[in-house]
């Protein structure tokens, strides 16, 4: 969360029973070759943000309205999977949530922007066995019944991430390699307490990273995570981030014609073209859950321009902050507002501080989350649950087309 099956008409057979069975529907019964087979089920999935906990408690989170949470993040130590802060008490609040609606699966997500550690874990067979055994010991078997499976968020192999993290060339097969070994243990388990755990990760779409122009297929094997993985929680944002040299979009729909990013990297920098990349590296679109962002990116420019800030070249950044943060700014007369009709969002705008802020809101993320639908994605998520505002306006956006 690969290896790759030759065979097409296994390849068939092994996706649609895996699916099934990610979603928690049965296989076809192997005597029954002419019935057709159940849909999956659709993902509506949440980032929790561990962190945010005392503001937003675990009894808050709108479980009724998702189908998978992925709290975030467990870390590594030593080569062993660690527990975040505040474990014991969310955990333990997790486990009542998932008592109290049955139907939601919960996965410990390991990682993040800024984690280090995975290079060195999954570095050869002994230490990928080491480092599994520990997040099942601590996951699965210290806080039982808290979780249904495991979310790898590795940011990155290889190149791309942080700079003051390790990585290495052979990353790219041991991202593989660790997802099959954590898929191994996770099914010798299941097979014992008669239960279905399951492996996903969290893949970029952004083409501007540390090192500068970035290819996420450079970091990971896609075809071969698509047949290991149950799903892949693609991150169709953070497109436009302060790597950018100009102000732009966090998570535009389409190519926009204007951008003055280089060219391979304007075509895929957009969720359109990341899905399409992705499936053209080998990935199903059912095995694919679209990404939207819950927060905003901003940028103050250096000189004022006719667009409204769009495209100026960047002086520097500044915090936008979450959906409930910009809406007051919607109300305030400092700030104008406009829409793209191809990045297909919105934008604000200050003049006076020439401060642009990208940012999404129920109409952009319904965009999105159809747009999924009508393409035969498996489903939509998003980063992340407690940046939502109090209705859960864009919960209720992504979710829509799914229900």
């Amino acid at each position: 969360m690969k290896f790759r099956l030759r065979a097409i008409g296994l390849l068939s057979l092994v996706l649609a029973a895996t699916t099934a069975a990610c979603a928690g529907d049965e296989p076809r019964d192997a005597a029954s070759d002419d019935a057709p087979l159940a849909a999956p089920t659709p993902v509506i999935g949440a980032y929790y943000a561990g962190w945010a906990s005392s503001s937003y408690p675990v009894s808050r989170i709108p479980a009724n309205k998702i189908t998978h949470l992925f709290y975030a993040f467990a870390t590594i130590q030593n080569g062993r999977c660690v527990a975040p802060g505040g474990a014991d008490a969310n955990f333990n609040a997790l486990a009542t949530l998932k008592r109290q609606y049955p139907q939601l699966r919960t996965l410990i997500s390991i990682g993040g922007w800024g984690a280090g550690g995975f290079s060195d874990a999954a570095l050869t067979q002994a230490s990928r066995q080491r480092f599994v055994t520990s997040c099942l010991d601590t996951f699965f078997t210290r806080y039982r019944g808290s979780f249904d499976g495991v979310d790898l968020d590795w940011e990155f192999p290889v190149s791309g991430g942080p700079v003051e993290i390790t990585d290495r060339p052979e990353d790219k097969q041991n991202m593989t390699l660790l997802s099959q070994e954590f898929r191994r243990q996770l099914d010798n388990l299941g097979r014992q307490r008669g239960a279905k755990y399951l492996v996903t990760a969290a893949l970029p779409a952004g083409r501007l990273q540390t090192d500068g122009p970035y290819d996420p297929a450079a970091s990971f094997d896609l075809r071969a995570l698509g047949g290991v993985l149950d799903f892949i929680n693609l991150m169709t944002y953070d497109m436009g981030t302060g790597f950018s040299s100009v102000a732009t979009f966090n998570a535009p729909m389409s190519e926009v014609a204007e951008d003055p990013l280089g060219q391979p990297m304007r075509k895929w920098n957009n969720v359109t073209n990341a899905v399409a990349y992705y499936r053209q590296n080998g990935v199903p679109p059912e095995r694919l859950v679209l990404g939207v962002p819950f927060y905003g990116r901003g940028f103050v420019v250096k000189q004022e321009g006719p667009n409204h800030g769009l495209y100026q070249a960047k002086a520097s950044t500044f915090e936008v902050g979450a959906w409930k943060d910009i809406q007051p700014l919607l109300n305030n007369p400092a700030w104008k507002q406009y829409w793209h009709p191809v990045a297909q969002s919105p934008w604000l705008y200050n003049a006076a501080e020439r401060k642009f802020a990208s940012y999404e809101n129920p109409q952009s993320i319904g965009i999105r989350a159809q747009f999924a639908k009508q393409n035969g994605l498996l489903g939509t998520f998003m980063w992340e649950l407690s940046e939502d505002d109090a209705s859960n306006s864009l919960l209720n956006a992504m979710s829509a087309p799914f229900r």
